[in-house]
């Protein structure tokens, strides 16, 4: 007999210890809810501080799309909170080769068992138990027994699968349908442990194969799968888990149970007791976060909630009624009737000829009689004449309704303005609005314009006109449009949603303190719309994508595009060390330079960018940026540093030098630009990935600033340079590629003259750091 521990039959699930962090008992706004396409909701989590201690799980992405471990080894496909299971892929746990001959001969008589391996260690003392409602244990084998036991070798359940003589190898082997014993058998698991004991059992003179084979199944979908395909691959299982060890208290409450709308209830899943919580009656959610659990609107779910009338929704529940008119029961189709007002037509105030309609009625005074056929004796006989009271009556009543037509357009447009002017009122306080006054009178750099308003905006766009528009970013529709005799670009956002709010605020804030020539200027914004507006100064010649991009073989010149990157690897050298607190772009790419009618570069964009403070090296963000642009290390980590600029800066060079997308290119061998061009370039095979048009104008420093670019991508953050060693490096080529007679060189703007040589500086530095600087040039 063997004899091998299931510790409870599944990949190790143990709980880990509660970090600092992960104490707190609720899930932050920053963490990860999904992982491909599974939502993980709290108490599961990714990070540290979105978790309940023990349901940490991992997205793992290293291969094929993203997949959900759970303690980095179960494949998670399913998370139901309400249900408290879990849904996990389980490989085979058991196989072996059975060889009767290993045994002494009184054993070989009774059995034969040998050479088994146990793939797996247990879940023992975390949240998770095997479901037993849920699963079966089944084995594959031929002429063998299993038993399920306690740790004290109590057996709980068996089966047992037999062969036909014709069947015994296991190439051959034919299991019945179900499962019931031919080839294959099923037994239920126990609730209640985490720990058991398998054996395993051949039966005396069996003509049986040495293959065996045990899984843990989720019996609903037992039956879809064939015999032969449960050899070969994992198998659905469920396990079943409570939020805490400890029961409910009196009241039904319990400090996992978060939501004011929740309830706990304790759980039989394993004598170790434990419970979970659930929502209310009427609500609907995540009982374990702070208002999660939020009223269920039932009449919006009328095949759910039944209701044949009126359905009121309210918290926790619903009321259906009969319409007006109508009476009966409403929960069930036909079931209101009409009422015949008309046969008590005095209990429903009609004192004239009653008629019934559907859900009301008709009562008007008999014919030749006129006045108030509500009230008993209310309709009088119609003289000939009328009295000189009434005539006065009905001039003065149309008079009175001919005043209420005329004023009813300027009583109309007089509320509408006023109901304009306090929507505009909210969005400005609702943008901030009192913030950036404030920091207007507070800091001389922002100027008074800044704040502009929504009708100054409309003039400007003829409301918002679509042949203004002249193009898009991620964050919005931008305008051309003309503002106090000068062109400008407004940009609006199309998705009303606060994190498109909360980025045009951060673009407003980065921008406002930034002043370089080579970053776009932000000229004001309008905070009287539902999402800010912005207004830049119009940039006429398009983006740095479109011109580098063209259809045919020209394209920018190479003295063009060394000069361009020089201006990117200013504006970023600026935005990383030269202003009061350090900006870190996050969104560096071609579609983001922007190209005036001089071709200067001005790096636009800024609404995914962020402040870091001076004496912090790195801050894990939310990952934002664009495929193929994106530093791998942040992507990763999410830990923001100013090396992700330099990567994304490195390879826009790449794509600069080769007119390659960085979002879609990949070479005959599958390799995208930055891993082909930096294996090429170690190679000496750069020729190959080059535009030639940059081959044709080379004068000899293409290869140098590939290698910078190379340096750029390296995939260790602490290998590449800074933005600073970037820009100084840049400075040092154009230096050496500049002949002294040379009026072209792609770095003679905002020259100064430094020992007989021309070269350009940022001008971002005092005059002090620039001496020191200047120690690092070629003399």
């Amino acid at each position: 007999m063997f004899s091998a521990a299931l510790l409870p039959l599944l990949p190790a699930l143990a709980a880990a210890p509660p970090s600092p962090s992960t104490t707190a008992g609720t899930a932050m706004s920053n963490c990860t809810t999904t992982c491909g396409n599974i939502s993980i909701p709290y108490p599961f989590g990714v990070e540290p501080g979105c978790y309940h201690p023990g349901f940490d799980v991992t997205c793992a992405a290293d291969e094929g799309p993203p997949r959900l471990l759970l303690h980095n080894i179960s494949e998670v496909f399913d998370i139901n909170l309400p249900n408290g299971t879990v849904d996990i892929y389980v490989d085979r746990f058991v196989q072996s080769s059975i060889n009767s001959s290993s045994f002494p001969p009184d054993v070989r008589a009774y059995t034969g068992v040998a050479n088994w391996d146990v793939v797996g260690v247990g879940i023992d003392g975390g949240p998770f138990v095997v479901s037993a409602t849920r699963n079966k244990l089944v084995l594959i084998a031929c002429d063998v027994q299993v038993f399920l036991m306690t740790v004290d070798m109590d057996v709980i359940s068996t089966c047992a699968a037999f062969c036909p003589p014709v069947s015994k190898s296991h190439e051959y082997m034919v299991g019945s349908p179900d499962c019931s014993g031919i080839g294959c058998c099923q037994a239920p698991i126990p609730a209640g442990l985490d720990v058991y004991e398998l054996q395993l059992r051949r039966f005396n003179g069996s003509w049986g194969s040495d293959f065996a084979q045990v899984y843990i199944v989720d019996s609903e979908l037992l039956s879809s799968y064939r015999m032969d395909e449960m050899q070969e691959e994992a198998l659905p299982a469920v396990l079943e888990w409570v939020i805490s060890d400890s029961p409910c208290q009196s009241n039904s409450t319990s400090p996992e149970c978060r939501s004011s709308n929740s309830f706990c209830q304790n759980s039989n899943t394993s004598f170790n007791g434990g419970h979970r919580c659930y929502c209310s009656k009427g609500y609907d959610g995540n009982p374990y976060v702070l208002d999660g659990c939020t009223d269920i609107n039932e009449c919006k779910s009328p095949e759910i909630y039944p209701c044949f009338g009126d359905c009121i929704n309210t918290m926790g529940g619903y009321i259906c009624q009969c319409p007006p008119g109508f009476e009966g029961d409403a929960s069930v189709p036909k079931g209101c009737k009409d009422i015949d007002e008309c046969v008590l037509p005095e209990a429903h105030g009609c004192y004239g000829n009653c008629t019934n309609l559907p859900g009301t009625f008709l009562c008007q005074c008999p014919q030749g009689t006129f006045g108030d056929q509500t009230i008993k004796g209310g309709c009088v006989a119609i003289r000939d004449s009328l009295s000189g009271t009434k005539i006065a009556l009905i001039v003065s009543g149309s008079l009175i309704l001919l005043l209420i037509a005329l004023a009813a357009p300027f009583i109309t447009r007089k509320i509408l303005k006023q109901k304009a002017k306090r929507t505009r009122e909210k969005f400005f306080k609702q943008n901030h609005g009192l913030l950036l006054q404030q920091l207007i009178s507070q800091n001389t750099d922002i100027g008074e314009r800044m704040i502009i308003t929504l009708r100054e905006i409309e003039k400007a766009t003829d409301n918002f006109d679509k042949t203004r528009e002249v193009g898009g970013g991620g964050h919005g529709v931008v305008y051309k449009g003309i503002l106090n005799l000068h062109v400008v670009a407004i940009k609006k956002s199309k998705i009303v949603v606060q994190k498109e709010i909360d980025d045009f605020i951060n673009e407003v804030a980065i921008l406002s303190q930034v002043n370089h020539r080579n970053v776009v200027k932000l000229l004001g914004c309008c905070l009287e719309t539902e999402v800010p507006l912005l207004v830049y100064e119009f940039i006429s010649n398009g983006t740095l994508y479109q011109h580098l991009h063209v259809d045919g073989p020209m394209s920018l010149s190479l003295d063009a595009r060394l000069r361009i990157v020089l201006e990117v690897a200013r504006a970023l050298s600026y935005l990383h060390s030269a202003t009061s607190m350090p900006i870190y772009h996050r969104d560096i790419k071609s579609s983001n330079i922007l190209l005036d009618d001089s071709l200067t570069a001005k790096v636009s964009d800024f609404g995914a960018s962020r402040y870091i403070p001076i004496d912090q090296t790195g801050v894990t963000t939310a990952v934002q940026g664009t495929i193929g642009y994106l530093d791998p290390m942040y992507y990763y980590t999410g830990r923001l540093t100013d090396k992700s600029d330099v990567f994304s800066f490195g390879v826009l060079v790449m794509e600069m030098l080769t007119r390659k997308k960085p979002f879609m290119y990949r070479s005959h061998v599958g390799d995208g630009l930055v891993s082909y061009f930096s294996s090429l370039f170690e190679e000496g095979k750069l020729v190959n990935i080059l535009d030639p048009q940059v081959m044709e104008d080379d004068n000899g420093g293409v290869q140098e600033v590939a290698a910078l670019a190379v340096m750029c991508t390296k995939l260790k953050g602490e290998d590449r340079p800074t933005m600073r060693e970037v820009e100084l490096k840049l400075e040092n080529l154009c230096v050496k590629a500049l002949a002294p007679s040379s009026i072209t060189s792609p770095c003679n703007r905002d020259q100064i003259s430094f020992q007989g040589i021309t070269m350009e500086t940022s001008r971002q530095y005092t005059m002090e750091e620039e001496v020191m600087l200047s120690a690092t040039y070629p003399r």
